[in-house]
């Protein structure tokens, strides 16, 4: 896993705190782009728009724009119970990076967050796995269920693990 010191790295809050502090009448604002998938799984895209100048100037087009999308359940803690509003101030942190609020680096400290920070399996995932592991009635079934959980990237998930070795046994003394 690579490097990575969050304090290297400026917050969406503070983009937002320092944009305001030079731009008094500026204003952001978002706008659901898309939405897809079922519920638990759905892709959030959102665009933020950014205006250095008041609504009364009469600048129509948005000094900049920023664009993010989030899954439920993806990405880490928030996606988990925020990911709308997690894809909203990622978009907001975009925007204000393509006007100049970005310091010294471009990502934001939750964009790099997400990088480093390995998604968590779905308890639900896990458990279709761990039926899949103890439906299975023969040691030559269970390991070809093995197999295809490592070709899901699950070979490391300590619980399909412990089931797995714990099947085995079970296959084992009920063969001898």
């Amino acid at each position: 896993m690579a490097n990575f010191n969050p304090a290297d790295y400026e917050t969406v809050d503070s983009r937002i705190k320092r944009f305001y502090g030079e731009n008094p009448t500026g204003r952001i604002t978002t706008e659901l782009v898309a939405t897809d998938g079922e519920v638990g799984a759905t892709r959030w895209v959102v665009k933020a728009s950014i205006w250095r100048g008041s609504l009364f100037e009469g600048d129509s087009a948005p000094d900049g724009t920023g664009y993010a999308f989030e899954v439920d359940g993806q990405g880490g803690m928030a996606n988990k119970t925020s990911a709308l509003e997690n894809c909203e101030t990622s978009a907001i942190g975009r925007a204000l990076a393509n006007i100049g609020y970005s310091g010294d680096k471009r990502p934001t400290q939750e964009e790099m967050r997400k990088t480093t920070t390995p998604p968590a399996t779905d308890t639900a995932v896990l458990d279709e796995w761990a039926d899949v592991i103890a439906g299975t009635d023969s040691v030559l079934k269970l390991e070809a269920a093995w197999k295809a959980i490592g070709e899901a990237g699950l070979a490391n998930e300590s619980r399909l693990i412990r089931a797995t070795n714990a099947r085995k046994r079970e296959l084992q003394n009920a063969n001898s």
